[in-house]
Protein backbone atom coordinates (compact mmCIF):
# COMPACT_ATOMS: atom_id res chain seq x y z
CA UNK A 1 0.00 0.00 0.00
CA UNK A 2 1.09 3.54 -0.98
CA UNK A 3 0.02 6.96 -1.75
CA UNK A 4 0.12 8.95 -5.03
CA UNK A 5 -0.57 12.24 -5.19
CA UNK A 6 -3.18 13.55 -8.08
CA UNK A 7 -2.55 16.64 -9.83
CA UNK A 8 -4.55 18.76 -7.84
CA UNK A 9 -2.96 17.48 -4.66
CA UNK A 10 -5.53 14.92 -3.22
CA UNK A 11 -3.98 12.00 -1.86
CA UNK A 12 -4.73 8.35 -3.39
CA UNK A 13 -4.26 4.95 -1.58
CA UNK A 14 -3.01 2.61 -4.05
CA UNK A 15 -2.71 -1.46 -3.11
CA UNK A 16 0.47 -2.11 -5.83
CA UNK A 17 1.51 -5.44 -7.51
CA UNK A 18 5.00 -4.75 -8.50
CA UNK A 19 6.70 -7.35 -11.18
CA UNK A 20 9.54 -7.53 -13.43
CA UNK A 21 9.63 -5.95 -16.54
CA UNK A 22 11.76 -8.39 -18.89
CA UNK A 23 13.93 -8.29 -22.02
CA UNK A 24 13.96 -11.16 -25.03
CA UNK A 25 17.20 -12.47 -23.00
CA UNK A 26 15.25 -12.54 -19.90
CA UNK A 27 17.14 -9.34 -18.44
CA UNK A 28 14.85 -7.37 -16.15
CA UNK A 29 14.39 -3.54 -17.59
CA UNK A 30 11.90 -2.42 -15.75
CA UNK A 31 8.92 -2.77 -13.22
CA UNK A 32 5.39 -2.40 -14.38
CA UNK A 33 2.56 -2.30 -11.71
CA UNK A 34 -1.10 -3.22 -11.06
CA UNK A 35 -2.60 -1.11 -8.77
CA UNK A 36 -6.09 -1.09 -6.99
CA UNK A 37 -7.87 2.71 -5.55
CA UNK A 38 -8.13 1.60 -2.21
CA UNK A 39 -9.23 5.13 -0.63
CA UNK A 40 -12.57 4.57 0.02
CA UNK A 41 -12.16 1.43 1.56
CA UNK A 42 -9.10 2.83 3.66
CA UNK A 43 -11.63 5.50 4.58
CA UNK A 44 -14.83 3.01 5.33
CA UNK A 45 -12.03 0.75 7.47
CA UNK A 46 -10.99 3.82 9.37
CA UNK A 47 -14.55 4.55 10.22
CA UNK A 48 -15.00 1.28 11.78
CA UNK A 49 -12.28 2.22 13.65
CA UNK A 50 -13.68 5.33 14.70
CA UNK A 51 -17.04 3.67 15.34
CA UNK A 52 -15.44 0.37 17.48
CA UNK A 53 -13.42 2.99 19.40
CA UNK A 54 -16.25 5.22 20.47
CA UNK A 55 -18.77 2.42 21.02
CA UNK A 56 -20.38 2.56 24.26
CA UNK A 57 -20.00 -1.15 24.86
CA UNK A 58 -16.61 -3.23 25.32
CA UNK A 59 -15.14 -4.45 21.73
CA UNK A 60 -11.99 -7.05 21.60
CA UNK A 61 -10.60 -8.30 18.73
CA UNK A 62 -7.67 -10.95 18.14
CA UNK A 63 -5.94 -12.35 15.45
CA UNK A 64 -5.59 -15.83 14.27
CA UNK A 65 -2.95 -16.61 17.19
CA UNK A 66 -5.42 -15.32 20.00
CA UNK A 67 -3.14 -12.19 20.13
CA UNK A 68 -5.04 -8.85 20.95
CA UNK A 69 -5.69 -6.58 17.50
CA UNK A 70 -8.63 -4.59 18.71
CA UNK A 71 -9.21 -2.99 22.47
CA UNK A 72 -11.33 -0.11 22.55
CA UNK A 73 -11.78 2.50 25.26
CA UNK A 74 -15.33 1.31 26.81
CA UNK A 75 -13.06 -2.00 27.23
CA UNK A 76 -10.35 -0.02 28.59
CA UNK A 77 -12.66 1.73 30.90
CA UNK A 78 -14.13 -1.30 32.05
CA UNK A 79 -10.85 -3.58 33.04
CA UNK A 80 -8.32 -0.87 33.60
CA UNK A 81 -5.96 -2.07 30.94
CA UNK A 82 -5.23 0.36 28.17
CA UNK A 83 -4.67 -0.44 24.58
CA UNK A 84 -1.17 -0.41 25.24
CA UNK A 85 -1.52 -2.57 27.71
CA UNK A 86 -3.12 -5.44 25.81
CA UNK A 87 -2.27 -4.50 22.01
CA UNK A 88 -0.54 -8.00 21.06
CA UNK A 89 -0.73 -10.01 24.23
CA UNK A 90 -2.46 -12.99 24.37
CA UNK A 91 -6.48 -12.28 25.23
CA UNK A 92 -6.99 -15.44 27.11
CA UNK A 93 -3.69 -16.57 28.66
CA UNK A 94 -3.25 -13.24 30.23
CA UNK A 95 -6.99 -11.93 30.87
CA UNK A 96 -8.94 -14.50 31.28
CA UNK A 97 -10.11 -16.50 34.87
CA UNK A 98 -8.16 -19.70 34.70
CA UNK A 99 -11.69 -21.32 35.29
CA UNK A 100 -12.88 -19.96 31.99
CA UNK A 101 -9.98 -20.16 30.01
CA UNK A 102 -10.91 -23.52 28.02
CA UNK A 103 -14.17 -22.87 26.94
CA UNK A 104 -13.25 -18.97 26.00
CA UNK A 105 -10.92 -20.45 23.78
CA UNK A 106 -13.43 -22.66 22.23
CA UNK A 107 -15.71 -19.61 21.37
CA UNK A 108 -12.24 -17.97 19.81
CA UNK A 109 -11.38 -21.29 18.01
CA UNK A 110 -15.17 -21.35 16.08
CA UNK A 111 -14.95 -17.41 15.36
CA UNK A 112 -11.54 -18.30 14.00
CA UNK A 113 -13.22 -21.03 12.27
CA UNK A 114 -15.91 -19.06 10.69
CA UNK A 115 -18.62 -19.98 13.44
CA UNK A 116 -19.88 -17.41 15.11
CA UNK A 117 -21.16 -17.47 18.80
CA UNK A 118 -24.19 -15.39 20.45
CA UNK A 119 -24.44 -14.63 24.60
CA UNK A 120 -21.92 -16.53 25.83
CA UNK A 121 -21.07 -15.74 29.70
CA UNK A 122 -17.49 -15.20 30.46
CA UNK A 123 -15.31 -13.16 33.30
CA UNK A 124 -12.63 -11.11 32.53
CA UNK A 125 -10.12 -9.94 35.02
CA UNK A 126 -10.09 -5.90 35.47
CA UNK A 127 -6.34 -4.42 36.11
CA UNK A 128 -7.01 -3.75 40.05
CA UNK A 129 -7.86 -7.64 39.85
CA UNK A 130 -11.94 -7.62 40.32
CA UNK A 131 -13.94 -9.91 37.91
CA UNK A 132 -16.11 -8.44 35.38
CA UNK A 133 -18.92 -10.68 33.83
CA UNK A 134 -19.26 -10.05 30.28
CA UNK A 135 -22.11 -10.83 27.65
CA UNK A 136 -20.26 -12.03 24.46
CA UNK A 137 -20.81 -11.81 20.57
CA UNK A 138 -17.93 -13.29 18.73
CA UNK A 139 -17.33 -12.99 15.17
CA UNK A 140 -15.24 -13.95 12.34
CA UNK A 141 -13.30 -11.14 11.22
CA UNK A 142 -12.22 -11.21 7.29
CA UNK A 143 -10.01 -10.21 5.29
CA UNK A 144 -11.02 -9.16 0.96
CA UNK A 145 -10.61 -12.28 0.07
CA UNK A 146 -12.65 -13.55 2.65
CA UNK A 147 -10.52 -15.56 4.35
CA UNK A 148 -10.74 -15.63 7.99
CA UNK A 149 -7.84 -13.50 9.97
CA UNK A 150 -9.38 -12.94 13.22
CA UNK A 151 -12.39 -12.60 15.81
CA UNK A 152 -13.79 -9.51 16.97
CA UNK A 153 -16.25 -9.69 19.78
CA UNK A 154 -18.59 -7.14 21.02
CA UNK A 155 -19.34 -7.54 24.44
CA UNK A 156 -21.72 -6.50 27.22
CA UNK A 157 -20.93 -5.53 31.00
CA UNK A 158 -23.40 -7.83 32.90
CA UNK A 159 -21.59 -7.67 36.68
CA UNK A 160 -24.34 -5.56 38.12
CA UNK A 161 -27.84 -7.47 36.43
CA UNK A 162 -25.60 -10.70 38.16
CA UNK A 163 -25.20 -8.91 41.36
CA UNK A 164 -29.19 -8.07 41.03
CA UNK A 165 -30.09 -12.04 39.93
CA UNK A 166 -28.37 -13.00 42.80
CA UNK A 167 -30.11 -10.54 45.42
CA UNK A 168 -32.94 -11.95 44.19
CA UNK A 169 -31.95 -15.47 44.48
CA UNK A 170 -31.17 -14.64 47.71
CA UNK A 171 -34.27 -12.91 48.68
CA UNK A 172 -36.53 -15.58 46.99
CA UNK A 173 -34.32 -18.13 48.98
CA UNK A 174 -34.71 -16.34 52.59
CA UNK A 175 -38.56 -15.10 51.99
CA UNK A 176 -40.95 -16.82 54.93
CA UNK A 177 -43.63 -17.77 51.98
CA UNK A 178 -43.06 -20.72 49.71
CA UNK A 179 -41.86 -19.84 46.38
CA UNK A 180 -41.31 -22.12 43.83
CA UNK A 181 -40.56 -21.92 39.98
CA UNK A 182 -40.78 -23.98 36.20
CA UNK A 183 -39.22 -23.32 32.71
CA UNK A 184 -41.03 -23.57 29.87
CA UNK A 185 -41.29 -27.20 29.66
CA UNK A 186 -42.46 -26.97 33.97
CA UNK A 187 -39.79 -28.23 35.14
CA UNK A 188 -39.09 -26.67 38.64
CA UNK A 189 -36.16 -24.57 38.44
CA UNK A 190 -36.67 -22.65 41.72
CA UNK A 191 -37.15 -24.24 45.46
CA UNK A 192 -36.96 -21.72 48.05
CA UNK A 193 -36.34 -22.67 51.84
CA UNK A 194 -39.94 -21.96 53.06
CA UNK A 195 -41.09 -24.52 50.21
CA UNK A 196 -38.68 -27.27 51.35
CA UNK A 197 -39.88 -26.52 55.08
CA UNK A 198 -43.90 -26.80 53.98
CA UNK A 199 -43.19 -29.97 51.51
CA UNK A 200 -40.26 -31.62 53.14
CA UNK A 201 -38.88 -31.44 49.89
CA UNK A 202 -35.26 -29.94 49.37
CA UNK A 203 -34.28 -28.41 46.16
CA UNK A 204 -32.27 -31.52 45.27
CA UNK A 205 -35.56 -33.63 45.21
CA UNK A 206 -37.14 -31.01 42.75
CA UNK A 207 -35.06 -29.04 40.76
CA UNK A 208 -35.30 -30.48 37.26
CA UNK A 209 -38.66 -32.67 38.18
CA UNK A 210 -42.10 -31.66 36.47
CA UNK A 211 -43.64 -29.97 39.37
CA UNK A 212 -47.45 -30.89 38.00
CA UNK A 213 -46.90 -34.12 37.57
CA UNK A 214 -44.78 -35.47 40.60
CA UNK A 215 -45.96 -32.79 43.18
CA UNK A 216 -49.13 -32.02 42.85
CA UNK A 217 -52.26 -33.98 43.79
CA UNK A 218 -53.93 -36.11 40.81
CA UNK A 219 -57.60 -34.39 40.72
CA UNK A 220 -55.60 -30.46 40.60
CA UNK A 221 -52.73 -31.53 37.87
CA UNK A 222 -55.28 -29.93 35.46
CA UNK A 223 -56.09 -27.28 36.87
CA UNK A 224 -52.69 -26.16 38.13
CA UNK A 225 -51.07 -26.53 34.73
CA UNK A 226 -53.82 -24.33 33.23
CA UNK A 227 -52.47 -21.54 35.35
CA UNK A 228 -48.98 -22.91 34.57
CA UNK A 229 -49.68 -22.79 31.03
CA UNK A 230 -51.47 -19.64 31.56
CA UNK A 231 -48.48 -17.51 32.91
CA UNK A 232 -46.03 -19.30 30.12
CA UNK A 233 -47.80 -17.36 28.03
CA UNK A 234 -47.74 -13.94 29.87
CA UNK A 235 -51.39 -14.11 31.71
CA UNK A 236 -50.64 -13.91 35.47
CA UNK A 237 -53.00 -15.70 37.97
CA UNK A 238 -54.01 -14.38 41.53
CA UNK A 239 -54.94 -16.05 44.76
CA UNK A 240 -55.81 -19.78 42.93
CA UNK A 241 -55.69 -22.67 45.58
CA UNK A 242 -54.34 -25.90 44.97
CA UNK A 243 -52.70 -28.84 46.87
CA UNK A 244 -49.40 -29.76 47.32
CA UNK A 245 -48.08 -33.43 48.44
CA UNK A 246 -45.79 -33.07 51.04
CA UNK A 247 -42.66 -35.86 51.39
CA UNK A 248 -44.36 -37.49 54.00
CA UNK A 249 -47.37 -37.61 52.06
CA UNK A 250 -49.45 -35.20 53.64
CA UNK A 251 -51.55 -32.44 51.88
CA UNK A 252 -50.74 -29.18 52.08
CA UNK A 253 -53.36 -26.48 50.77
CA UNK A 254 -51.47 -23.91 48.79
CA UNK A 255 -52.87 -20.07 47.86
CA UNK A 256 -50.76 -18.94 44.78
CA UNK A 257 -49.67 -15.87 42.97
CA UNK A 258 -48.42 -17.33 39.50
CA UNK A 259 -45.75 -14.36 37.63
CA UNK A 260 -44.73 -14.94 33.86
CA UNK A 261 -40.89 -15.39 34.07
CA UNK A 262 -38.86 -13.03 31.40
CA UNK A 263 -35.07 -12.91 29.90
CA UNK A 264 -33.31 -9.45 29.16
CA UNK A 265 -35.79 -9.42 25.61
CA UNK A 266 -38.93 -9.53 27.27
CA UNK A 267 -39.29 -13.06 26.19
CA UNK A 268 -41.41 -16.03 28.75
CA UNK A 269 -38.83 -18.03 29.42
CA UNK A 270 -40.81 -19.66 33.08
CA UNK A 271 -43.11 -19.07 35.87
CA UNK A 272 -42.26 -18.15 39.49
CA UNK A 273 -45.57 -18.54 41.80
CA UNK A 274 -45.19 -16.95 45.45
CA UNK A 275 -47.27 -19.33 47.83
CA UNK A 276 -48.85 -19.07 51.06
CA UNK A 277 -49.38 -21.95 53.18
CA UNK A 278 -53.47 -22.07 54.00
CA UNK A 279 -53.79 -25.59 55.27
CA UNK A 280 -54.15 -24.36 59.19
CA UNK A 281 -56.76 -21.74 57.38
CA UNK A 282 -58.37 -24.51 56.09
CA UNK A 283 -58.95 -26.40 59.06
CA UNK A 284 -60.18 -23.79 61.13
CA UNK A 285 -62.77 -22.82 58.46
CA UNK A 286 -63.51 -26.24 58.16
CA UNK A 287 -64.03 -26.82 62.06
CA UNK A 288 -66.47 -23.47 61.93
CA UNK A 289 -68.46 -25.01 59.33
CA UNK A 290 -68.50 -28.22 61.51
CA UNK A 291 -69.57 -26.04 65.03
CA UNK A 292 -72.45 -24.27 63.19
CA UNK A 293 -73.85 -27.27 61.65
CA UNK A 294 -73.78 -28.91 64.88
CA UNK A 295 -74.70 -26.03 66.99
CA UNK A 296 -78.01 -26.65 68.98
CA UNK A 297 -79.40 -23.39 67.83
CA UNK A 298 -80.89 -22.45 64.15
CA UNK A 299 -78.26 -20.37 62.00
CA UNK A 300 -78.38 -19.32 58.73
CA UNK A 301 -76.48 -17.08 56.46
CA UNK A 302 -76.87 -14.74 53.54
CA UNK A 303 -74.80 -13.18 50.91
CA UNK A 304 -74.86 -9.55 50.05
CA UNK A 305 -78.00 -10.13 47.56
CA UNK A 306 -79.95 -12.12 50.48
CA UNK A 307 -79.53 -15.30 49.55
CA UNK A 308 -79.05 -18.25 51.68
CA UNK A 309 -75.43 -19.54 52.26
CA UNK A 310 -75.82 -20.98 55.62
CA UNK A 311 -78.48 -23.23 56.79
CA UNK A 312 -77.75 -25.73 59.65
CA UNK A 313 -79.06 -29.13 60.55
CA UNK A 314 -81.26 -27.06 63.68
CA UNK A 315 -82.57 -24.83 61.29
CA UNK A 316 -83.52 -28.15 58.95
CA UNK A 317 -84.79 -29.11 61.79
CA UNK A 318 -86.89 -26.17 63.29
CA UNK A 319 -88.25 -25.51 59.75
CA UNK A 320 -88.47 -28.23 57.34
CA UNK A 321 -86.32 -26.97 54.91
CA UNK A 322 -83.23 -28.70 53.94
CA UNK A 323 -80.26 -27.14 53.02
CA UNK A 324 -80.86 -27.90 49.56
CA UNK A 325 -83.74 -26.66 49.65
CA UNK A 326 -82.49 -23.41 50.57
CA UNK A 327 -79.31 -22.73 49.59
CA UNK A 328 -78.79 -20.01 46.69
CA UNK A 329 -82.62 -18.97 47.23
CA UNK A 330 -83.75 -15.41 48.27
Amino acid sequence: EFPLITKNGARVQVLLNATSRRDAEGRVTGMVGIGQDITARIAQEQEYIRLIDTANAPIFGVDTEGKVTVWNKCAARLTGYTEEDTMGHHLVNEFITEDFRTSVQEVLDRALQGTETANFEFPLITKNGARVQVLLNATSRRDAEGRVTGMVGIGQDITARIAQEQEYIRLIDTANAPIFGVDSEGKVTVWNKCAADVTGYQSEDTMGHHLTSQFITEDFRASVQEVLDRALQGTETANFEFPLITKQGARVEVLLNATSRRDVEGSVVGMVGIGQDITARIAQEQEYIRLIDTANAPIFGVDTEGKVTVWNKCAADVTGYQSEDTMGHH
